[in-house]
């Protein structure tokens, strides 16, 4: 007489006849034979992929690994835990092949956590977590696929340290800290200096500019003015006209400060006949 039962979805059943595996029974309404065919119980399993004892769920699973003392490979003593997140894809597999499939899954994922983290150095178990996690995921691939299973993911739950192992480490934060503040206040400084003295050259640029501008400006106005005179009278008379104008606009300088002395000619007759007569032998040799 046959015996009917049922499968819900995302689970499976196994069925030996007379001890030896027959085949797999899937989700919806199944049967079995009595007293030949038998199903496969996985007790030892627990509460992981495990229903009633008989019916092998084929949904994510999370395992967590107990806490255990690791050493890094500067030998730094931390504890740290894993949860360890698998779904069987071969039931046949993973009920043959192990005797307790969860167990060999916390097993094999704590001793990849510490395998991993004794490859690498404190800062980085610390800095470096999600990279941990994909090692410890791409370490287990060669096992789950023996087992009939597939890892998803393994996520770091606890990562701690002893507390004088602590206290060294943020000792050691804070000093990069500062180190890093002076770097950072160096190069402000120096950047700084920088633009001053670039803001510097632009601004002696400027003035030399302006100055030689008003100089060509000037030097435009006397030509013109020079050339007026020319027309009011001879080119000799107008040049010695602009060479006493120079003296007076001389003299009107050196006398701005009160506290300085200038000696001036008595007479502002006799000074322009002084510089007109100084002027003239050096016109007359120009022609």
């Amino acid at each position: 007489m046959s015996i009917l039962y049922t499968v819900p979805q995302s689970c499976c059943v196994l069925i030996e006849r007379l001890g030896k595996y027959a085949r797999m029974g899937r989700e919806g309404l199944r049967f079995k034979l009595p007293m030949i065919e038998e199903f496969v119980r996985v007790p030892q399993w627990g509460k992981f992929a495990n229903r009633y004892g008989w019916l092998i769920e084929l949904t994510e699973q999370q395992t967590d690994t107990p806490v255990r003392e690791c050493q890094t490979r500067d030998n730094v003593d931390v504890r740290a835990s894993a949860s360890v997140f698998w779904q069987i894809v071969d039931p046949v597999k993973a009920v043959y092949e192990t005797d307790n499939l969860p167990a060999f899954v916390q097993n094999v994922g704590l001793n990849a956590l510490r395998t991993e983290i004794g490859q690498m150095e404190l800062d980085q178990v610390f800095s470096e977590r999600q990279q941990l996690t994909q090692r410890i995921t791409k370490e287990l691939e060669e096992t789950a696929q023996k087992w009939g299973i597939r890892f998803t993911r393994v996520e770091i739950q606890e990562l701690t340290m002893r507390d004088e192992t602590a206290a060294a480490m943020r000792q050691q934060m804070e000093a990069e800290r500062k180190r890093r503040a002076t770097i950072a206040e160096s190069e402000g400084r120096a950047q700084a200096e920088v633009r001053l003295a670039e803001a510097e050259k632009q601004s002696t640029i400027l003035r030399a500019e302006g100055r030689a501008k008003a100089l060509q400006t000037m030097a435009e106005a006397e030509a013109a003015y020079l050339a007026k005179l020319a027309t009011a009278c001879s080119p000799e008379n107008a040049t010695r006209i602009l060479i006493a104008q120079k003296a007076l606009d001389s003299y009107e300088t050196i006398s701005r400060n009160p506290a300085d002395k200038v000696y001036l000619p008595s007479s502002p007759h006799e000074m322009l006949r002084i510089q007109i007569d100084d002027a003239a032998p050096r016109h007359a040799e120009k022609r």
